[in-house]
């Protein structure tokens, strides 16, 4: 086994990155609260436009470079003309956050993650002004990528700046649509038909260029995908230091099991999601944790050594949970790693230091 460049504790407690709620001050809190030893920037996209995760990065693209401006349409998000409201907003609402974050975590000295969207999903998320998804022009997806290269490297400064102590800053690059990307299953804006499946190595290279960014800008980079076929191996390819997906789809034995082992064999870095994004009521600590040990049984790695690479998430952002369970989830993450740090303490034993 070789160790990642991860840089948290084991089975430490983060999340995805939405809340719900529309206060930056009371997301920043909470989190603090309850992931205080792998903090988060909030996403509140509750707020509006430009609050949620493709006018977030939007707004990041368009403080590199005024020609990736997006702004809304009927139908989601387009490349706009130059910076408008919806990029103020975008930039205001992501001031506020980091604002929040920096008065609530002053003194901080542990991992901090940002997410930023990755090129893919924005390339099928963003209109070109004749009405087509950027995924149709690889010329305008290239452009993408390396604007955003810029807008990571320019986010990472800033959080280095507010939280000067922090141990680490963590780039998550969001792609919940690179499966669909890569399948060839994102219709077109007829919708008779659907765009040309991206080769690979294509996106391989793009996504390994924005990660390359990353860690020059001294970060440490990796991909969170919350659909069923994440892929695994060209994650690995691409030099993601880790990957974010949903564990809880996996409670039995599947295609991806695989890869998965690879990537802990390799040491790839593992932000698990075992508790359900929405819900009500209470959740115990063997229900949460059952999806992530029932994972690592099937897979043979029975020795708690693996439990380093891992750290404990819901299953994807909360922005759609009620405030009470979100707060529940986050805490239910904490309880997963405590209930998973006592598994590896009573099978190590007393003076067990491998």
């Amino acid at each position: 086994m070789t160790k990642g460049p991860y840089p948290w504790a084991t089975a430490v407690a983060t999340s995805v990155g939405s809340l719900p709620g529309t206060s930056a001050s009371e997301a920043a809190v909470t989190i603090t609260g309850e992931l205080p030893d792998f903090l988060h920037v909030a996403e509140l996209p509750a707020r509006g436009p430009g609050a949620d995760m493709i006018g977030r990065t939007g707004g990041m693209l368009a403080a590199v470079s005024a020609g990736m401006a997006v702004e809304t349409t009927p139908d989601g998000w387009r490349f706009a003309a130059g910076i408008g409201r919806d990029m103020r907003m975008a930039a205001s609402y992501l001031g506020e956050d980091l604002d929040a974050l920096e008065e609530a975590a002053l003194g901080y000295a542990g991992p901090v993650k940002c997410q930023v969207v990755g090129p893919w999903t924005m390339a099928a998320a963003v209109e070109l002004p004749g009405g087509e998804r950027a995924l149709r022009d690889p010329a305008a997806v290239w452009d993408l990528g390396q604007a955003l290269g810029e807008a990571v490297r320019t986010h990472v400064a800033d959080l280095r700046r507010r939280l000067p102590r922090a141990s680490a800053v963590v780039v998550q690059l969001d792609e919940p649509t690179l499966p669909a990307v890569l399948a060839g299953r994102i219709g077109t804006a007829s919708g008779l038909s659907s765009y040309r499946a991206v080769d690979p190595q294509t996106a391989e290279r793009l996504l390994g260029h924005v990660m390359g960014v990353a860690v020059d800008a001294g970060a440490v980079a990796g991909v969170h995908c919350c659909a069923p076929d994440v892929p695994v191996r060209l994650l690995r390819s691409s030099g993601a230091a880790f990957v974010s997906l949903d564990i809880a789809m996996l409670d039995r034995p599947s295609a991806l099991d695989d890869a998965l082992g690879e990537a802990w064999d390799a040491g790839l870095g593992i932000l698990a999601g075992c508790v359900p994004a929405t819900g009500s009521g209470s959740l115990s600590d063997t229900r949460a944790s059952a999806p992530l040990r029932g994972l690592l049984h099937r897979l043979g790695l029975d020795d708690p050594a693996w439990l380093d690479q891992v750290a404990v998430t819901p299953a994807c952002g909360l922005a759609g949970a009620s405030p009470d369970w979100a707060r529940t989830a986050l805490a239910a993450c904490t309880a997963v790693g405590k209930v998973l740090r006592q598994d590896e303490s009573d099978e190590r034993g007393p003076g067990d230091d491998r």
